[in-house]
């Protein structure tokens, strides 16, 4: 039982003057308010029967549990069900005494009473909003969507300290002129720009957390163009998983226009392969290596092995495993993939069943000048070193992350990228380690990418570089590729290349575009300047080779290269290559990556 406090004895005394008032009322409504003497006794007799009655039963009921402040429908189902109660016990009562109550009585009192005692919570409510509003002076503010997930942050924004939604913008016709919460529906999306000023607008929030990426994105950039600051509800996902509320508004990121599906993972299959396993991730202070960490942690590995050549950026992620995943057992490596004694006591004393290969030095233009010899000791060298331990150490399963850009390379990046994946195809062998190469595009806020550079540049006021008005990328986001290289090594049987669905190829320029207007501002205020392609730069990324084909896997977002094959006859001459001493210039590592890689293009 609630401790009494003043509060709940107001409230208490107040359900007791609505049951008096209740009683007295009903009895003057069934005589058309001329109250005959003797029915004006037996109904003052009988208020000794009725309140307290009623009172203890609204206790029982928890009537005073809720505050009045938040009252809503839950609180109003209590007062329906202990109304009712009431209702059946009295007649019984009264039958049972032989007093002749009005049969009309009975049923007016308990009408009247969830009229006072629900409409006096709800009007005190509704008062305190309005003086709490009122005292805070919130801002104004636009929602696009009026599907459920829009019902309920309408219904959160209407106790914010900080927002009041003073519009909402919907595109069915048949929503438009009526209100949710009390709001109105003013008009279609396109209609934002026209009713800004008149609103006092200057934020809007997208609530079409289901709605199609191409809606969403529409309804971005009418916002932004109107001068609006943009933010959106989570994913729908997050929504019903419970994650996260409605209420848990963010600013519009360039994930959420990218048009991107959610990717399906065969979580089932993936927990009974990773759980109580040792996985190890080469590279795991990453931007990639560390988000594969966090989505194996997912499935209760029996140890995680980091394996990382900078201290700070391992420093970082054991950090971060402390504070999230502390259950999760932890070995932090730090060793260099080119250093075949540290790797192979790594794999040796820990016996990893998978190796997720993240390492590797993927910046195209700073790997092809000065640095062409370093990407072909880390990339191809450095893998030789992981894949050979592996395999000798019987690791079940070897998982390479590749690129795009090692089809029909033109830089030397792409070229070592895609002599990584024939040295892992020549070792492959029958009942032996399983090397699973995985190919993706750019990641959206990985170490090197573009969107953190074009960040930089809009804050300090521009302009933002691009390369060239035609250049595209495919895109996903961090989380996205980390998924599906999970889902391509749990498939892959030992030397398929997979690729990866990327969509559609982005524009940069349009990227750069978005990323301004999701910045608050517009083309006119920040410029976008064309600074030509960079050495080793393509226009357009291609996901297969000339020579290549691709099959399709149980995966919707997994296709399998048709690569061509390689066999081990020329790995030991390109490893006898790599240790012969010395450094090698950039024009003699191109002339060596031409003759092992027969796609490359040195342009």
């Amino acid at each position: 039982m609630i401790k009494p406090n003043p509060r709940t004895a107001m409230a208490f005394l107040h359900d007791i003057f609505a049951a008096v008032i209740a009683w007295l009322l009903a009895f003057w409504l069934r005589f058309n308010l001329d109250l005959p003497h003797l029915y004006a006794t037996l109904m003052m007799d009988t208020l000794i029967w009725v309140v307290p009655l009623q009172a203890v039963i609204f206790w029982f009921f928890g009537l005073y549990r809720g505050i009045w402040r938040y009252a809503s429908v839950p609180d109003l189902r209590r007062i329906v069900s202990a109304v009712t109660v009431a209702a059946l016990v009295l007649p019984a009562i009264f039958l049972m005494l032989r007093i002749p109550v009005p049969r009309s009585v009975l049923i007016l009192d308990p009408v009247l009473l969830v009229m006072i005692m629900g409409g006096s919570r709800f009007a005190y409510r509704v008062r305190k909003e309005r003086s709490f509003g009122a005292m805070t002076a919130r801002e104004p503010v636009a929602v696009i969507g009026a599907d459920e997930a829009a019902a309920m942050l309408l219904k959160e924004l209407a106790r914010s300290p900080q927002w009041r939604v003073a519009a909402i913008f919907v595109d069915d016709p048949l929503k438009r002129g009526r209100q949710i919460h009390g709001v109105g529906v003013i008009g279609a999306v396109q209609d934002v720009p026209a009713q800004v000023a008149r609103l006092g607008i200057r934020h809007a929030i997208i609530a079409m957390p289901d709605a199609s990426h191409n809606a969403r994105r529409r309804a971005v950039k009418i916002c932004a163009d109107a001068g609006l600051k943009v933010m959106t509800v989570p994913s729908y996902d997050d929504l019903v998983s419970g994650k996260v509320t409605v209420s848990q508004i963010r600013h519009v990121e360039l994930d959420d226009l990218l048009g991107r599906d959610p990717v399906v993972l065969d979580t089932a299959r993936l927990k009974e392969w990773i759980n109580g396993r040792v996985i190890m991730v080469t590279g795991a202070g990453g931007s990639i290596g560390a988000e594969l960490c966090r989505q194996i942690a997912r499935f209760g590995p029996r140890q995680l092995v980091l394996y990382e050549l900078s201290e700070f950026a391992l420093y970082n992620v054991e950090q971060e495993f402390g504070r999230s995943y502390s259950s999760i057992p932890l070995v932090c490596a730090i060793g260099d993939i080119k250093d075949p004694v540290r790797v192979e006591h790594v794999i040796r004393c820990y016996q990893p069943s998978v190796v997720f290969h993240a390492a590797a030095y993927k910046h195209v233009p700073l790997m092809e000048t000065e640095n062409a010899w370093q990407a072909v000791l880390n990339n191809v060298a450095g893998t030789h070193v992981v894949a050979h331990a592996a395999a000798r150490n019987n690791v079940e399963k070897f998982v390479l992350i590749s690129t795009d850009k090692a089809i029909n390379p033109t830089s030397v990046m792409g070229a070592t990228k895609r002599l990584a994946e024939m040295v892992c195809q020549a070792l492959q062998q029958p009942q032996s380690t399983s090397f699973v190469m995985v190919r993706f595009g750019n990641v959206l806020g990985s170490t090197g990418s573009v969107i953190p550079k074009f960040r930089e540049q809009i804050a300090a006021g521009g302009p933002v570089t691009v390369t060239h008005s035609e250049i595209r990328r495919y895109f996903m986001s961090i989380p996205e590729a980390a998924q599906l290289v999970l889902q391509a090594g749990l498939m892959g049987n030992g030397g398929e290349i997979f690729v990866l669905d990327m969509g559609e190829p982005v524009l940069i320029s349009d990227l750069a575009r978005d990323l301004i207007r999701l910045s608050g501002f517009t083309d006119n205020e920040i410029n976008i300047v064309y600074t030509g392609l960079r050495p080793g730069e393509k226009l357009y990324e291609e996901l297969l080779g000339a020579d290549e084909s691709s099959l399709q896997t149980p995966h919707p977002k997994l296709r399998i290269a048709r690569a061509r094959q390689e066999n081990g006859a020329w790995l030991s001459q390109l490893l006898e290559r790599l240790r012969v001493p010395g450094h090698r210039t950039d024009a003699e590592v191109r002339a060596e990556l031409a003759n092992w890689v027969p796609e490359y293009r040195n342009e």
